[in-house]
């Protein structure tokens, strides 16, 4: 998911701006016993959702887009069925609110999380955080899968076959030659397209990015936005270790997950396909985020020339 730069946006086909105006005048009406609470934006805010603070120890989220609707009620129902099985903290559901003042969709009060989004500057030990998201992973890996959506449009695919977006990855890797090495990336999209997964189907949180990843004290502290959750193949979480992760952190997140080759080299297609979408989007619409995207599509290039994974 992409971030989102500031704390408003439109809604398609609704005359009105997802803004604490808004949330205030819902919360008042389906909760009243919290329309006294103060309602104020947070700093990071989201693309498929908008989020603000309620009071000092809750937060509201309303999905921004009809696409991410369905996210609401699978988050209500799934979040604390998963959360006693994790070793970190995920978010409580408190109340689900109804489509009102304009608002077309469903939307969700939680319990507030301490913590800020991570950042390489607020991780005091790099190695340490790579191996507690191992752990929070496998963990979810473990849960049982028995009834869990599975993938689909409503989660982007998140969990399924890498097959989905086959043309997109193609299109994209022709739009951008002659500025990335077109022949590794076609060689790392055929390895990843070639290593078909075969094995059960597990939990998986569909959009490990450090934007959901919370830190405190230095340590990873909670993980946030399960809305692409579904059961299927764990690699597209594996997407972290190019996005976000240095090298010998990255390290230690391979080793402490017990994953076939087959599933990093998946992964390494699930973040390059993030990496040449964002860089083929940016040379179109001037988002500020082309350089990251170049950043992570040569790590995934490199690591792929260079890993007997």
């Amino acid at each position: 998911m992409r971030a989102w730069s500031g704390c408003t946006a439109r809604f398609s086909g609704v005359n009105s701006e997802i803004n604490a105006a808004l949330v205030g005048r819902l919360v008042a009406a389906q909760f009243p016993r919290w329309a006294d609470l103060p309602v104020k934006p947070v700093q990071f805010s989201g693309w498929d959702n908008r989020t603000f603070h309620l009071g000092e120890a809750m937060s509201v989220r309303l999905p921004s887009a009809q696409e991410y609707a369905a996210q609401v009620e699978k988050e209500h129902l799934w979040l604390p069925r998963l959360a006693p099985h994790l070793p970190l903290p995920i978010p409580t559901p408190v109340a689900l609110g109804v489509p009102g003042d304009g608002y077309p969709w469903h939307w969700s009060i939680y319990r507030w999380l301490e913590g800020e989004v991570a950042t390489l500057e607020r991780i005091d030990d790099p190695y340490r955080f790579a191996i507690t998201l191992a752990d929070f992973l496998t963990a979810l890996q473990r849960i049982d899968p028995a009834g869990g959506p599975p993938p689909g449009p409503r989660n982007f695919y998140r969990g399924g076959p890498l097959t989905v977006y086959d043309a997109e990855t193609r299109g994209a890797i022709a739009a951008l030659e002659g500025r990335i090495d077109h022949h590794a990336a076609l060689a790392v999209w055929h390895a990843a397209l070639d290593a078909t997964w075969n094995g059960p189907p597990v939990w998986v949180h569909g959009d490990v990015a450090a934007g959901n990843l919370l830190v405190k004290g230095g340590q990873l502290s909670a993980v946030i936005d399960f809305g692409c959750m579904a059961v299927g193949d764990p690699a597209c979480d594996l997407a972290i270790a190019w996005t976000f992760l240095p090298r010998e952190s990255r390290e230690a997140f391979y080793a402490a997950l017990a994953l076939d080759k087959s599933a990093w080299a998946r992964g390494r297609g699930w973040a390059l396909w993030k990496g040449l979408i964002t860089l083929a989007e940016s040379s179109h619409t001037g988002l500020p985020n082309a350089e990251e995207a170049r950043r992570v599509i040569s790590t995934v290039l490199a690591d792929h020339a260079s890993s007997r994974r």
